[in-house]
């Protein structure tokens, strides 16, 4: 049974299949999710928490593409189960994860017999499209310092605080850069008086 509600409108019938072929799983922080050419056995809808979404890249680096909060799920999880390929993605549990677990074949199936999931489905398309458009904006357009400041305003917004714990080597890894790179750049942060640096933690600092 679903503890936490979903915030998209299922039609009765649907909620009562998820109840029955779905699993709640918990996660905790730091657990990976998924892999790169690991087979899709379900589709995941968050239910409480966040994840985060990375491809890496041939030199083992990682690219941070978005995150996945409550109500959401993944459209390249989405699209890779309804393709029959296996998984092109990096999946890590940022926070504390209720993720509600649906086996592919129920998945495959209602696309046919419920309008209300063919809607999340494609609506789960459109978001994640829109998210991977503004890291490609980021990437393209963006210096690395503005990248910078952006992932930290969305840690905080996530964390629900002006507080992150995060080593420098952490960011480096989502914003596939170099650790001396970020810490540089906090430095100059720092020094600019947007952020207070301690150890293992990065203090955004409010606006008067």
């Amino acid at each position: 049974m679903m503890n936490t509600p979903l915030l998209f409108p299922f039609e009765p019938e649907l909620l009562a299949e998820l109840d029955a072929v779905a699993q709640v799983r918990q996660f905790d922080a730091g657990t990976v999710l998924m892999e790169p050419g690991q087979p899709m056995l379900y589709i995941p809808i968050v239910l409480s928490g966040s994840i985060k979404i990375m491809r890496p890249d041939d030199d083992a680096g990682e690219l941070l593409l978005y995150y996945l909060n409550p109500s959401d799920s993944c459209a390249l999880s989405i699209s890779s189960v309804l393709s029959g390929d296996t998984s092109p993605i990096l999946a890590v549990v940022e926070e504390r994860a209720d993720v509600l677990m649906i086996p592919i074949k129920s998945a495959e199936d209602w696309m046919g017999r419920y309008d209300s999931w063919r809607q999340f489905v494609f609506q789960t398309y459109q978001k994640r499209f829109d998210d991977l458009l503004q890291t490609l904006d980021s990437v393209a357009f963006r210096q690395l310092d503005e990248r910078l400041l952006a992932y930290l305003d969305q840690k905080a917004q996530l964390a629900g605080g002006r507080h992150l714990y995060l080593t420098h080597e952490d960011i480096a890894r989502d914003l596939n850069t170099s650790r001396e790179v970020i810490s540089r750049l906090l430095k100059q942060l720092e020094r600019l008086g947007r952020v207070s640096l301690s150890r293992n933690k990065i203090s955004l600092v409010l606006a008067e």
